[in-house]
C-alpha cells in the first residue's frame, strides 16, 4: 500500500511511453489515455481513503530513509490536489476528441498531456525541495511543446515568452535552492523546516522567502510578475487552455502555499505583509483586465489572476480559517476554470471569434450551453450554495477576524465585478438579436458532456460541503501545524 504514492505519478508516466510508441494510432491512443486517467483517479482516491484514515503517508525511494534520500509526501492537501488534476484531465482528454484536431493528436498530444501531469502530480507529492525543481520542469517542457503544438503564428509567438520568462523563473529556482542549501544543509523539506525552526529564521531566510516568492510568483502569475500569462495562454486552443488555467498556475499558488507554510512561519511580520499586499494588487489588475476586454479568453484568463489573488491572500492571512477558506476555493477554482475554458472553446468553435460583440443569440441555437455557462458563471462569481461561495467566504472571515477589513472588502467587491465580467459574456453571447449559426459539422453534444461532467463537479462540492469540510479540515491542520508534517516524514509518525 505505501507504493501508491507513486502511482498517480507511474502511471501517467508509463502511459507517455507507450502512448509515443502508438503515434500514428490515434484511436488507440485515446482508448489508452481514458483508461489510465480513470486508473490514475482510481488509485489517487484509495490513497486519499489512506490519508483520510491513517494520516500522513510517505515514501522513501530507494529505501533510503528520509533525510537522506528523495521522500514523497501525501498529506490531505496534496491528495485532494492530484486527485482534482486529474479529473480535470480526464474530462479536458475526452473534450479533446472532437476539439484539438487530428494533426496535433498525430503530433504526441496524448503522450504530453500526460508528461504534463506526471510534473503537475509530482510537484503536489514530492517531499524534497530540489525535486519540486526537477516536477516544475517536466511540467514546463511538456507546456512548452503543447503551446508550440499546431504551429500558428501567434503560438509561435507567444511560446517565446513564455520560454524566456519560464528559464528565467528556472534559473532563479535553481539559485533560491542553493542559496537554502548553503543555510540548513538539507534539501528535504522536512527537515528543512526543522533546522530553520532551529535558527529562528534569521534574516539571511527571510532574504531566500522574498527570492522564493518571486520564484512561484512567476509561475502563479502574481502581481507584477503576471505580465506574461494573458498573452501565453490566449494563444492554445481551448482544451490546452483548459490545462494551463486550471492547473500550471495552481502549482506555484500551492508550491507559495507550501513554503510559506513549512518554512518562512516563524517571523511573518515582512515576508507575509509582502505577500498580502501583492495578492491584493494581483486582485485589482485581474479585476480590471476581466472587465475591460470584449475577448471570451481575456476575461477568463484574467479571472484566472484574479483567483490567484484571492487564494494567496487567504495564505498571507496565516490564520486558520483563511487558509481553510483557501484550500477550499483552491479546489473549486481548478475545477470551474477548466470548465469554463470548455464552455467558451464551444463558443468560438461555434461563431468562428473569440470577440464578444461578434457573437449573440447563441441561446436559441444551444440553450443547454447557454445554461451551462450560466451556472459555472454564478458558482465563479461565489454565489451561494455554489462552490465559489464557501471557499471566499472563509477567506473574508479571516481577513476580518484578523482585522484586515481592507483586504476583505477587496474580495467581495471583486466577486462583485468578476460576476459582471461573465454575466457580460452570458447576456451579450446568449442574449440578443438571434444569428443563425452553421454549426451541424460541430459535435456540440459531444464537447458538452465533459463540460456539463466538470461544472457538475463544481456544483456538487458546493452542495456537499458538509461532506467534504472534514477533508479540508485535515488538509488545513496539516498547513497550520507543520510539527504533524515534519514527525511523519522524519520519525514516521
Amino acid at each position: 500500500m505505501t507504493n501508491l504514492l507513486l502511482l498517480p505519478i507511474l502511471i501517467p508516466l508509463l502511459t507517455a511511453i507507450a502512448l509515443m510508441l502508438l503515434h500514428k494510432r490515434i484511436e488507440m491512443q485515446r482508448i489508452v489515455s481514458v483508461l489510465s486517467l480513470i486508473g490514475t483517479v482510481i488509485a489517487t482516491s484509495i490513497l486519499l481513503a489512506k490519508v483520510k484514515t491513517d494520516g500522513i503517508q510517505t515514501l522513501n525511494l530507494g529505501s533510503w530513509e528520509a533525510p537522506y534520500g528523495i521522500t514523497l509526501v501525501s498529506d490531505m492537501l496534496s491528495v485532494l490536489l492530484v486527485l482534482t488534476a486529474t479529473v480535470i484531465t480526464l474530462f479536458v482528454i475526452m473534450f479533446s476528441f472532437h476539439s484539438i484536431g487530428r494533426d496535433r493528436e498525430t503530433f504526441y498530444y496524448y503522450p504530453i498531456v500526460q508528461f504534463l501531469l506526471v510534473g503537475i502530480n509530482g510537484a503536489f507529492t514530492t517531499g524534497d525541495i530540489f525535486n519540486l525543481f526537477v516536477f516544475f520542469e517536466v511540467m514546463l517542457m511538456s507546456s512548452y511543446v503543447l503551446l508550440v503544438l499546431g504551429g500558428t503564428k501567434i503560438q509561435l509567438r507567444e511560446s517565446i515568452k513564455y520560454i524566456l520568462v519560464n528559464i528565467i523563473s528556472s534559473a532563479l529556482f535553481v539559485i533560491a535552492v542553493g542559496f537554502l542549501y548553503s543555510v540548513v544543509g538539507t534539501l528535504n523539506m522536512a527537515q528543512i523546516s526543522e533546522r530553520i525552526a532551529e535558527s529562528n529564521q534569521p534574516g539571511i531566510i527571510t532574504v531566500i522567502a522574498m527570492l522564493f516568492l518571486v520564484v512561484f510568483g512567476l509561475k502563479g502569475a502574481i502581481f507584477p510578475l503576471y505580465f506574461w500569462l494573458p498573452g501565453s495562454y490566449y494563444a492554445p486552443p481551448a482544451p490546452i487552455l483548459a490545462l494551463f488555467g486550471a492547473l500550471l498556475t495552481k502549482v506555484g499558488v500551492y508550491s507559495i502555499l507550501r513554503t510559506y507554510s513549512l518554512f518562512f512561519y516563524h517571523e511573518t511580520g515582512f515576508t507575509h505583509s509582502v505577500l498580502m499586499i501583492l495578492s491584493l494588487l494581483t486582485i485589482i489588475v485581474g479585476v480590471i483586465g476581466a472587465i475591460a476586454y470584449w475577448d471570451l479568453k481575456k476575461i477568463i484568463i484574467y479571472n484566472v489572476i484574479v483567483a490567484v489573488g484571492v487564494i494567496l491572500f487567504g495564505v498571507s492571512v496565516n490564520s486558520s480559517t483563511s487558509i481553510e477558506g483557501s484550500i477550499f476555493y483552491v479546489l473549486h477554482d481548478m475545477v470551474i476554470k477548466a470548465a469554463l475554458f470548455l464552455l467558451i472553446g464551444i463558443m468560438i468553435k461555434i461563431t468562428g471569434t473569440s470577440n464578444l460583440k461578434q457573437m449573440r443569440g447563441l441561446i436559441k441555437q444551444f440553450p443547454l450551453l447557454a445554461w451551462t455557462f450560466f451556472i459555472a458563471a454564478l458558482s465563479l462569481a461565489g454565489i451561494p450554495p455554489l462552490s465559489g461561495f464557501i471557499g471566499k467566504l472563509l477567506i473574508v472571515q479571516g481577513g476580518f477576524e484578523e482585522g484586515n477589513y481592507i483586504g476583505a472588502g477587496i474580495i467581495l467587491l471583486s466577486s462583485l465585478l468578476v460576476l459582471y465580467s461573465v454575466m457580460k459574456i452570458f447576456m451579450n453571447g446568449f442574449f440578443g438579436k438571434p444569428t443563425e449559426y452553421k454549426a451541424d459539422h460541430i459535435p456540440v453534444g459531444k464537447l458538452l458532456i465533459p463540460s456539463i461532467a466538470l461544472v457538475t463537479v463544481a456544483v456538487l462540492y458546493g452542495f456537499n460541503a458538509e461532506l467534504i469540510y472534514p477533508y479540508i479540515s485535515d488538509a488545513t491542520e496539516t498547513i497550520v501545524n507543520p510539527d504533524m508534517y515534519i514527525e511523519a516524514v522524519l520519525r514516521g509518525e
